[in-house]
């Protein structure tokens, strides 16, 4: 019995490592297989990322998609928001919006193996509002009563961010949710503290937006 099953082991344990070694084999020579080991490059113009957050003075809720330049430092978004009529003086408004924002390298501190804090951002917006601020009456102001623009507002932010890195397979691109915060002001809160700093402070021109950024 013992001289029969000997051959019959081998032979089996022969087989099984054959049977092993054909899918790395396959693998190998197939062309589709090795194109999906590795992320196929992106478009210049495919977006990066998509944002929505709330607040910040670009709308109730805003969401938008943006780049990103410079080993993932520099960011740049383009949103669209919008704000409901009874929270704005009875006309719906519509903000288009963009923004730009930094993070130095040195200000990156990890947490773990997928959790990292971005604890310093720094930035600056442009935005142009769809509809009218001030339902007033047509005419109850002469005509250059509003020096400044009541549709267009620049400034600066400031920020902070959160970033879990998402599991990837070998062929996506990494992929990342980030959780974040910004300070922002403008133009004519900036003039309004300027001409009267005894009666503002900081607080009353600072604005808060909150949101979420997925990278893909």
């Amino acid at each position: 019995m013992g001289s029969f099953l000997r051959p019959l082991l081998g032979a089996l344990l022969l087989a099984t490592s054959q049977l092993a070694a054909l899918p790395a084999a396959q693998a190998a020579s197939d062309p589709d297989t090795l194109t999906r080991a590795r992320p196929a490059p992106r478009p210049w113009f495919r977006p990066r990322h998509v944002v929505v957050q709330t607040g910040g003075g670009l709308g109730m809720v805003a969401a938008g998609t943006g780049y990103e330049f410079w080993n993932k430092r520099t960011e740049a978004d383009v949103l669209l928001g919008f704000v409901p009529g009874r929270y704005a003086s009875g006309s719906s408004l519509v903000v288009i919006s963009a923004k730009a924002m930094y993070s130095p390298p040195a200000w990156t501190l990890p947490l773990g193996k997928a959790w990292e804090v971005r604890p310093f951002t720094v930035g600056a917006y442009v935005s142009h509002t769809r509809g009218n601020p001030n339902d007033g009456k047509r005419g109850q102001y002469p005509e250059g009563y509003y020096w400044f623009s009541t549709n267009t507002r620049v400034g600066p932010l400031l920020g902070s961010r959160l970033t879990h890195v998402l599991p990837a397979k070998a062929s996506e691109n990494p992929r990342s949710l980030s959780f974040y915060y910004e300070l922002s002001t403008n133009d004519l809160y900036l003039i309004s503290y300027v001409q009267n700093t005894r009666g503002l402070g900081l607080n009353d021109i600072a604005v808060l937006s909150l949101g979420v950024k997925v990278d893909f």
